[in-house]
């Protein structure tokens, strides 16, 4: 089979198109022949070696695809059904092993490029509106990246929560979809100071609580654009790392929250992940969440696909066809 490995840390070039064997499923496994592939900055973190692994190492984890072997053990999946995970093991390949607890059936109506957009950006977006800060409404959120494949999809779930959603995007298309994501101010953060901007939306009283998976760049004024007693949930670092800073500021300005909340702890039990997908995927099927699949790379193409979405050249979900 296809697969897209890495033998050492680096820029997009270290992506390699290699043939490799068929995994064989083991106790509580199961292949499936992979269909879509979701493209997620995490698996840039590991190709520059942010996030250590044993290398060569075949990235990715979340894709959709059809159940092709069973292991030993294995119940609830049968050969031929429709599947996505965001525990795919090295999902950048035309074959994949997923552990059978972290595998959910894909419902009927939903394409498997839909299952794979989905997955992670939705189950993402829907622990942080209802989890990480659970809105309801009145309340009043600041959304980074506004258009991409999160900030669309938790946008989406917050203002249908009833809150009120500021977003900041980078140029005026974005607003655009936005806007119809249903965000009820949108800053152009290349245009105006986004903290100015925010202070002058409230009245100065500030947001409730700052989604931001930005970081390095925005992190001290995500700060700045809290109420008193606010949450700033940072979820991701797609400008980099946050330096180190001192604690007594959440005391100086507001006695506010910080959390560094990952998908991984927000999944840990079947119940809590058939939750999160079963939600995320059936506002899908019923148009009640809409889903951006901008741009499908075939599997050698990669590379190209890590440069557009670290250029922040794209909008939505970007994906693999094996």
């Amino acid at each position: 089979m296809k697969a897209i490995q890495i033998c050492e840390t680096g820029g997009p070039e270290v992506l390699t198109l290699a043939e490799l064997p068929i995994p064989e499923p083991g106790p509580g496994q199961v292949l499936i022949r992979v269909e879509a592939v979701g493209v997620n900055f995490i698996e840039i973190y590991f190709r520059k070696g942010v996030y250590k692994a044993a290398l060569p190492m075949t990235l990715g984890s979340e894709a959709a695809g059809t159940v092709e072997e069973l292991g030993p053990g294995v119940s609830g999946f049968e050969a031929g059904d429709a599947v996505a995970s965001v525990s795919v093991l090295g999902s950048y390949a035309e074959y994949a092993l997923v552990p059978a607890a972290q595998l959910v059936k894909v419902p009927a109506g939903l394409s498997m490029e839909q299952a794979a957009a989905a997955m992670l950006q939705g189950m993402t977006a829907h622990y942080l509106a209802y989890s990480t800060f659970p809105l309801k409404a009145g309340d009043t959120a600041l959304v980074h990246a506004g258009a991409g494949g999160v900030g669309l999809l938790l946008t989406q779930m917050a203002s249908r929560l009833g809150a009120r959603v500021i977003t900041t995007v980078s140029t005026k298309a974005k607003a655009e979809l936005s806007r119809e994501a249903g965000a009820s101010e949108v800053i152009l953060y290349t245009e105006k100071d986004f903290e100015t901007e925010v202070k002058r939306l409230t009245d100065g009283k500030g947001v409730d609580v700052v989604y931001d998976s930005v970081g390095k760049t925005t992190f001290e004024q995500s700060l700045n654009c809290l109420r008193p007693r606010g949450t700033l949930a940072l979820f991701g670092a797609s400008s980099g790392p946050v330096p180190p800073f001192d604690l007594i500021q959440l005391s100086s300005k507001g006695s506010l929250f910080i959390t560094r909340p990952t998908l991984w702890h927000h999944v840990t039990t079947r119940q809590e992940l058939e939750w999160r997908a079963g939600d995320v995927m059936s506002w899908a099927v019923k148009g009640k969440l809409k889903l951006r699949t901008e741009l499908m790379y075939p599997l050698a193409e990669a590379a190209h696909a890590h440069i557009d979405l670290e250029n922040r050249a794209t909008t939505g979900k970007l994906l693999l066809e094996p």
